[in-house]
């Protein structure tokens, strides 16, 4: 049996990162679950406290149901070492299409990601290899590679 689940980004700043990344991949930001005017109603409801209220916006979600929700966790420091795991955005359209065709594609979702506030690092590619890339980071530093 498959389970389902939600990936976790620990963030400084919860909701400028949930705006960011739904805008990257075509999300949409999580409502309040059904009954709760806010995510901080809901939050208070299971004892969260007060403290760690009020960071608006947190989790974003695929509006057709088919990636997993992705929760932005307020944690306190900066990050300060590599990330141990990464999104890979698959934006090419896949080994049906010639090198050159996902190269440009790649290199538009790249741009796109950018003018959202993302920064580019480095282009992944190699002679000979049916391969290409952008590593990037989005705007609190944790890296994703476009492919």
């Amino acid at each position: 049996m498959t389970v389902s689940y939600q990936l976790v980004i620990d963030r400084m700043s919860p909701e400028p990162l949930a705006h960011f990344w739904a805008a990257a991949l075509h999300y949409v930001i999580a409502p309040p679950p059904t009954g709760f005017d806010s995510w901080d109603d809901f939050y208070r409801s299971i004892g969260v406290p007060e403290a760690e209220l009020g960071v608006g916006f947190d989790g974003i979600e695929d509006p057709t149901g088919e990636g997993p929700r992705i929760w932005f966790q307020i944690v306190p420091e900066k990050k300060s070492i590599k990330n141990r795991i990464h999104m890979d955005v698959n934006a090419s359209g896949g080994r049906g299409s010639s090198l050159d065709v996902r190269r440009e594609r790649v290199e538009a979702e790249a741009e796109r990601f950018v003018t959202l506030g993302a920064t580019r690092l480095r282009t992944s590619v190699e002679e000979g290899l049916d391969h290409y890339a952008v590593a990037i980071t989005d705007p609190e530093g944790n890296e994703f590679d476009i492919n």
